[in-house]
């Protein structure tokens, strides 16, 4: 594999079929695109969702007024586990609305609560506040679990795409604030490294193009250099991975983030975390959300269901 690689000629058929009925890419995303982009997104009719589990909105004080969108299977008794988890969205689109139907799964599947942050977008809210946006909501949770019906000893963070970058440079962020004790982070195809100087990374991933991702992390960075970029922003920078909480990483095999994602799995590895990767064979950027009817999609979302269940009960 290179530089060179046809990615779509390598896509899992149902995938390719799938993602050719959306007829969805972000290629053209650019300053000028993305308020059109912002706008088409909003006007997509929310997937439904049961009736079985309330979803209820606090408002938490941050370096702003931070949302936290806080799920829970109506029928659900006691203290329950936890999962923070941050939406995804290349860091200038999504909401955290858009998890609504994750969690209407979830809760019920996991026995387990869920609160989801809707965090600033780039480039209006740009580091590290759309990271302090994050941290604010989860401290928030961690210092409510007892009113929310929480089991602090058991929550754990995760996302998808830029909200897995997010949620490895919150883990960082915890670990060294030594505020809140997490139990796991959860990664899905984690938006990790600025740079774009992996092999993958130059990848024509038809989700998510090199072009893209490069808009995506210079509106979150903003006037950063190269060499002033913290790890708390981009984690694959991090050089200590040490006492993080058990990690799962998963990425499709032909996603432009699978090099770095796969690189941080190893040198979690590395650090003495134990942490479980997957990586799916014909699978681009976002193959489990936006064709979730595959195969392929379908084994990636057992694999992650599977994990979380041992984290949160220890089966």
């Amino acid at each position: 594999m290179n530089q060179s690689l046809d990615v779509n000629s390598l896509l899992d058929p149902e995938i390719a079929q799938a993602l050719a009925d959306l007829n969805l890419r972000f290629d053209t995303l650019s300053a000028q695109t993305l308020p059109k982009i912002r706008k088409a997104l909003a006007g997509l009719p929310p997937l439904p969702v049961s009736d079985a589990v309330s979803r209820i909105n606090y408002d938490v004080a941050g370096r702003g007024e931070v949302n936290v969108r806080v799920h829970r299977e109506n029928s659900a008794d006691g203290r329950l586990p936890c999962i923070y988890w941050m939406h995804g969205g290349g860091l200038v689109v999504g909401t955290n609305v858009g998890d609504d139907p994750r969690f209407d799964k979830w809760c019920p599947n996991l026995n387990c609560m869920a609160a989801s942050v809707e965090y600033g977008l780039a480039p209006e809210s740009r580091y590290p506040d759309p990271l302090e946006d994050c941290y604010a909501g989860l401290k928030w949770v961690f210092d409510n679990a007892d009113r929310l019906g929480i089991d602090r000893g058991r929550i754990g963070i995760g996302g998808a795409s830029a909200g897995a970058g997010l949620a490895a440079g919150l883990a960082l962020l915890a670990r060294d604030r030594g505020e809140v004790t997490l139990a796991f982070q959860a990664l899905i195809y984690p938006m990790l490294d600025d740079r774009q100087i992996t092999v993958s990374s130059q990848w024509n991933d038809p989700v998510w193009p090199p072009n893209a991702n490069r808009f995506g992390w210079d509106s979150y960075l903003g006037e950063l250099t190269v060499e002033a970029v913290p790890h708390y922003a981009a984690p694959a920078r991090a050089n200590d991975l040490r006492n993080l909480p058990a990690t799962f990483i998963s990425v499709g095999a032909l996603d432009g983030f699978a090099d770095e994602d796969i690189d941080y799995a190893n040198r979690l590895r590395h650090s003495g975390v134990p942490c479980e990767l997957h990586v799916y064979p014909g699978a681009p950027h976002g193959f489990d959300a936006l064709t979730p009817n595959t195969t392929i999609a379908r084994r990636a979302d057992a694999d992650i269901r599977h994990w979380l269940a041992i984290q949160l009960h220890g089966t």
